[in-house]
């Protein structure tokens, strides 16, 4: 039995060794890469420095050439190095952890062992890389939850390996610290040492610890609409993140800067920016919804959603009603209405009369409207004919003129020259003056066509709405006008289309997003359970089938949260019905729930566990409040004591630290502990959901605070 002990630590060591070993060469040939692509961008400044002193010598008497040599050195320039400089930063990433796995698999074409890591690492001239990248198709073998046959998307299409044996490593400035060897998804030891982790102030990567359910969401094919509906800390928006990168890997080329993602606010879009980047893409477009809307549509004042949301949680019943009508199917039925009384009945269709001549009779422009472009949205149909009856009005225009010059020309050529001379200046005011007049007649038949003009589309939804204020639910109607009425579309080319936070999106927000865009592409991630809006039924985002036709529709269902301990899940888990999360087996310090008799009490209490939390090594910790006017009293009240910031507007750029919200700039965010204030003041009809939220933002500590009130 000790021979047996011996013989394992004794080959484990050999292993260890030998990936020491291996390690150290990958380690040394990024830094000879280093150094080649060092020399590649010096050489390449200095060949631009050469050229353009040539040219400017060669070409200085042609300052066109000068500007031609330019505008291509400049594109060269920038191309050139922005190959270099990715390949730099890459690589200078990959010297401290070059990867963090390896696998061996058999298949048709033999054995074979493979590194996997963050970019892929290749020796000059050679075919056969060192590293390959984690978005690669082949690296869905690492990821699968299981040895043995495993199918996966090859160059050749689908493909089948036996995977033998998945290793882990731990690796940080170049030096292996540990490796693991695992037959499931990733090592529990691995997972639990990530997970276990402070929150930063940035979203990070999770392509250690992807597990199975999230490599399969993230490599699913691109042209497709992929629906993932997970639980609080289920890794929905990094997996949308990872699966943007994936696509772009492998499919660059159709859609390299063509990539847009719409989060829940500016706080949320901070938060994940370094994402991206981290995996190596930038480029990609990202906004909120509203700031989408409001720069398609020229608009300059909606309501912040501060205030939106502030008036949603007062429990405002009118105003919760309206929200809820907006955003349901009737509202859109209620705006084709509005659609089908403009077609029908705004344009006064009249005869077009030049002096006394008909030369577009009604009936004509009837058949235009109605069969030859009605295809065509209404206020282009409406544009469209009024070119064609500028043209005929040119067309007689012309025709009349040049009558008139001919009958000026046989006038003339009947005089001799002394009458010609003594009559001209007559007969040429004569022949100016009738032009003048056919001129005024077009300017007069031009103004007559006002009944051609289209309305403003801000004003006929502003006279419909009783010229409320607009708020967030309004913009998706008016660009729904827009598109139905002048056929609008988003300026910039979109081939795929990442929604987070989908929950809260009504049907009529994803039908113009579609609309506008022209994708079919989209990944749409959210949480059945967090939404907070008054809506009654399932969220929009489950029943997608009669909303964005034309593409396959694939549902996931995630339950597994990574984020919280699992003593945070199962106290957010009774504020929730039906999908319930499953907490990964995390244990962590027990839930407080305290009442607190007075608000200095709370206050001092607050305070100790703030300076007992730091003292833990706690880099996060926010104090979330149900909304901005709590937020806002008992953060004045904490700043007087200690250090911490008052989260009260979107544009405020979130860091680490200590931290005063309210609920609804916290969705989307984590924290490593949580103290959440209950003012009992339950007048909101989705109050459970927004405590799931609030309490579902802690990593590793939460404690409920209930005090009476905050003055």
């Amino acid at each position: 039995m000790e021979n047996n002990e011996l013989e394992r630590e004794l080959k484990k060591e050999i292993e260890f060794v030998f990936e020491q070993d291996k390690l150290k060469e990958v380690v040394e040939e990024i830094k000879g890469q280093i150094l080649k692509y060092t020399d590649k961008r010096k050489a390449i400044t200095e060949g631009i420095i050469n050229l353009r002193k040539k040219n400017l010598e060669e070409y200085k008497d042609d300052e066109d050439k000068i500007i031609e040599y330019f505008d291509h050195e400049r594109f060269v320039r920038e191309e050139a190095f922005r190959i270099i400089d990715k390949k730099l930063k890459e690589l200078t990433i990959l010297s401290s952890s070059p990867y963090f796995g390896k696998f061996s698999f058999e298949d048709e074409f033999g054995d074979e062992t493979i590194y996997i890591g963050r970019f892929g690492l290749t020796k000059e001239l050679e075919y056969e890389p060192i590293v390959i990248d984690w978005r690669s198709p082949v690296a869905a073998l690492f990821y699968a939850g299981k040895l043995g046959n495993i199918k996966y998307n090859g160059p050749l299409g689908e493909m089948t390996a036996e995977v033998l044996s998945k290793r882990q490593f731990i690796i940080k400035k170049a030096e292996l610290l540990g490796m693991f060897d695992t037959s499931m998804d990733v090592k529990d030891e691995i997972l639990q040492m990530i997970l276990s982790k402070n929150a930063g102030e940035k979203l990070k990567d999770i392509i250690m610890t992807i597990q199975a359910e999230q490599d399969e969401i993230i490599r699913q094919p691109r042209n497709q609409i992929t629906v993932v509906d997970g639980v609080a800390g289920s890794g929905k928006t990094t997996i949308a993140l990872h699966r943007v990168a994936y696509l772009l890997y492998n499919y660059r080329d159709v859609l390299q800067d063509k990539v847009l993602i719409l989060g829940p606010n500016n706080i949320f879009i901070d938060y994940i920016s370094t994402v991206l980047p981290s995996l190596g893409e930038i480029g990609v477009k990202q906004y909120t919804f509203r700031d989408l809307a409001m720069d398609i549509l020229g608009l300059e004042k909606v309501m912040n959603f501060k205030d939106y949301m502030e008036r949603i949680l007062s429990g405002d019943r009118e105003f919760n009603k309206n929200v809820a009508y907006k955003g349901s199917l009737e509202y859109i039925n209620e705006l084709d209405k509005i659609i089908q009384e403009l077609d029908n009945e705004y344009f006064k269709i009249e005869n077009i009369k030049f002096y006394d001549k008909v030369i577009v009779n009604k009936e004509e422009i009837q058949k235009m409207f109605d069969s030859y472009f009605k295809d065509m949205p209404l206020f282009r149909r409406s544009k469209k004919i009024k070119r064609i009856i500028y043209s005929k009005i040119k067309d007689e225009r012309d025709n009349l003129v040049r009558q008139i010059n001919k009958e000026h020309e046989e006038t003339i050529s009947k005089l001799s020259e002394s009458e010609l001379k003594a009559q001209y200046n007559n007969i040429e005011f004569i022949r100016k003056n009738r032009i003048r007049e056919i001129v005024q007649e077009v300017i007069r038949i031009k103004k007559k066509l006002f009944w051609l003009d289209n309305p403003n589309i801000n004003e006929i939804y502003n006279e419909f709405n009783d010229r409320k204020e607009l708020t967030y639910d309004d913009l998706a109607p008016i660009i729904y006008l827009k598109i139905r009425l002048e056929g609008l579309k988003y300026n910039e080319e979109v081939k795929h289309v990442v929604i987070d936070e989908a929950q809260d999106y009504s049907p009529l927000q994803f039908s113009v997003i579609k609309e506008l865009t022209a994708c079919n592409s989209f990944t749409i991630v959210g949480d059945s359970n967090q939404r907070i809006m008054p809506i009654d039924g399932s969220p929009a985002m489950l029943e997608l089938k009669n909303i964005l036709s034309g593409s396959e529709i694939y549902n996931f269902i995630l339950s597994r949260s990574y984020r919280s301990t699992k003593e945070i899940i199962e106290y957010a888990n009774k504020y929730i019905e039906g999908n319930k999360t499953v907490p990964l087996v995390r244990s962590g310090e027990k839930v407080v729930e305290k009442h607190i008799d007075s608000l200095d009490n709370a206050l001092n209490k607050i305070i100790q566990d703030v300076a007992r939390l730091k003292k833990k090594g706690y880099e996060s910790i926010a104090v979330v409040c149900r909304d901005l006017k709590e937020t806002e009293a008992l953060g004045k009240l904490l700043k007087k004591s200690i250090k911490i910031k008052i989260l009260d507007r979107e544009d405020i750029i979130y860091s680490s630290g200590e931290v005063i919200l309210p609920s609804y700039f916290a969705k989307g965010l984590e924290f490593d502990a949580v103290i959440l204030i209950d003012t009992n003041t339950s007048i909101y009809d989705e109050e459970y959901k927004l405590k799931y939220v609030m309490s579902t933002r802690a990593l590793h500590e939460l404690y409920i605070y209930t005090i009476s009130s905050i003055k």
